[in-house]
């Protein structure tokens, strides 16, 4: 079986982000937008604001994968590019904020957060029941040219339309979007955590 990005988080929880590039160079980041890559690598996750609340969706992988454990059979073969993990994040101390995270593992939603523990590290937290956490920390990518080909997938993903957020799509690329197109493909209220 091959390994994917969405490697749970302490064994249950999956978990990505992405930090500040609004901050000046000489200043720390001050929020978590921005592009993250994961741990191991496999993927990224951008961050973005939408209407004060942070949300990240699946920028790159470097496998294509398909939401196969969601719990809505007609959403299974959807592609996991575009899709929203970290949901409603809002802030709840200094350089740190909480919300929902979207486990494509086992297609449940967990209590998260994410902080900024550096001005290039982001630290993404999950908890299942409130109990069994876990966390790894994720590090900035650099901005690259726009029109740099990467290894990143490429194929855009189907047309927004689902219940919840985590299940919204993005037509192209997140990379290629601005964060106004992404905040406008969320569609509906996420399922309460777990």
């Amino acid at each position: 079986m091959a390994v994917t990005w969405r490697a749970t988080l302490g064994g249950v929880c999956a978990a990505l982000t992405i930090a500040g590039a609004s901050a000046r160079a000489d200043e720390p980041p001050t929020n978590p937008i921005g592009e993250w890559r994961v741990a191991r690598g496999v993927a990224t996750v951008r961050v973005v604001d939408c209407n004060g609340q942070y949300w990240g969706v699946i920028a790159s992988e470097q496998t294509p994968g398909t939401d196969t454990k969601n719990p809505d059979p007609a959403l299974r073969g959807r592609p996991t590019l575009g899709m929203p993990i970290l949901l409603q994040m809002t802030p709840s101390r200094a350089n740190e904020w909480s919300g929902s995270i979207y486990n494509a593992e086992d297609g449940r939603i967990y209590a998260g957060s994410i902080s900024l523990v550096g001005p290039d590290t982001l630290q993404v937290k999950g908890c299942v029941l409130g109990i069994l956490c876990g966390g790894e920390n994720w590090t900035r990518v650099a901005a690259a040219p726009e029109s740099a080909g990467g290894a990143s997938s490429q194929s855009a993903p189907a047309k927004p339309g689902a219940r919840d957020p985590s299940q919204a799509r993005a037509q192209v690329s997140p990379q290629a979007q601005s964060a106004d197109d992404i905040c406008s493909g969320l569609v509906g209220l996420p399922r309460s955590p777990h």
